[in-house]
């Protein structure tokens, strides 16, 4: 077998980011990695042994972790983000003072981690960087606060916004996100995965609905808020096939390695909530059209990834503006690798490769590269979550 890392993998063990991340190391001919589950890390029962290389993943769906991190006994529910986030980085925490006790390194910069599982300070991290991103009331750590309907009103009124997308600080995959509209007249509606119970409760749901009136959706808001929100413009989006598009981007080492493009009929583009895979061929076209170079949309989101330069790889969903002729950048995603079947772009480093061949061999780069550039010990990067 080639001589490598020895690498361990934190996550869900029986899950599929971990399942594909084993087969990417005996592809390469690696030996695999040692598995650790995040209930024994939130448990207090991980440890780890000197030389050994620890890349972080998601904590996956499984239930007893969800409960453990949200503090809700139904994974369905919306709630719980804000103590999802304290608990989840404090658990980050614990595993790099565990490294540094032990003579173990982090793939990635904890500190960063943080960062990136906050709406709010990503988009102020990639704002003070240069990156085109929506303009946000909320961005950075001085954003300002929406503690409920009321303020939210106030904020868009303020910055003369009407449409905007409302997001739980600490969310992903949708979760809670509002697609929100004004108009003259008091008009109000909002499209989202969301559904409300006769008590109040808010759910996720695989289905996009639209609520309406500002009672509705300003009883969705004052839900939401007691676990923070970052509140964005709602940018046009270019459209493929009559259906609003974005893309995703993986950059891996510093490179745009992987894309897919998502298109919807609604505003929300997720996957799992209806979004197709579009035609990456087509939008290549398209930009070229509209008089743009496909390798510009691609430097955005290496820009936006530079931003995070203690993070080995990261998804970035690019926004393209109508006409596909500018570009912005969304989110940055900690976990955005999971994008089964899709290989690297063609002609690039990871062409044939899927997202967790090209990390493997980010890595083996990494240890093989002069002067040694392996992960770095945690807490040597220097960055704040500021």
């Amino acid at each position: 077998m080639t001589a490598g890392p020895r690498l361990v993998v934190v996550g869900d063990p029986a899950g599929r980011r971990v399942a594909f991340f084993q087969d990417a190391l005996r592809a390469a001919g690696l030996p695999g990695a040692r598995a650790v589950g995040w209930l024994d890390v939130l448990r207090g029962g991980a440890r780890l042994a000197s030389g050994e290389t620890v890349r972080v993943d998601s904590p996956g769906e499984v239930p007893e972790v969800d409960r453990l991190l949200r503090g809700v006994e139904d994974p369905a529910r919306v709630e719980g983000g804000r103590l999802w986030y304290e608990r989840f980085t404090a658990a980050v925490a614990g595993l790099a003072a565990e490294a540094g006790r032990a003579g173990a390194v982090l793939v990635d910069d904890p500190a960063e981690t943080a960062v990136l599982f906050d709406k709010r300070l990503t988009h102020g991290r990639l704002s003070a960087a240069g990156v085109s991103v929506p303009a946000s009331p909320t961005s950075g750590p001085g954003g300002a606060p929406v503690r409920g309907w009321d303020d939210l009103v106030a904020l868009m009124e303020g910055s003369g916004l009407r449409r905007v997308f409302v997001k739980p600080a600490h969310g992903s995959s949708a979760s809670g996100v509002l697609a929100l509209e004004t108009a003259g007249g008091g008009r109000v509606q909002a499209a989202t995965s969301v559904e409300r119970d006769a008590a109040g409760r808010l759910f996720n749901s695989l289905r996009v609905r639209r609520y309406t009136g500002a009672r509705e959706v300003g009883a969705l808001v004052d839900a939401l808020a007691p676990d923070g929100l970052h509140v964005e413009r709602w940018l046009p989006k270019a459209t493929q096939g009559g259906r609003a598009a974005d893309l995703r981007v993986v950059v891996t080492g510093g490179r745009a390695t992987h894309a897919v493009v998502r298109t919807s009929r609604s505003p929300l583009t997720n996957l799992h909530l209806g979004g197709a895979r579009g035609d990456l061929a087509a939008a290549r076209a398209a930009i070229a059209a509209a008089g743009g170079r496909w390798e510009e949309a691609l430097a955005v989101c290496e820009r936006a990834a530079a931003a995070f330069p203690g993070t080995r790889c990261v998804g970035v969903d690019l926004l393209p503006g109508a006409g596909w002729r500018r570009f912005a950048v969304g989110e940055v995603n900690a976990f955005g690798d999971l994008l089964p079947g899709l290989t690297g772009l063609p002609g690039g480093e990871a062409e044939g490769l899927d997202t967790y061949g090209a990390q493997v061999a980010d890595l083996l780069r990494a240890f093989s590269a002069p002067g040694g550039a392996a992960p770095r010990t945690p807490g040597t990067t220097g960055t704040s979550t500021t």
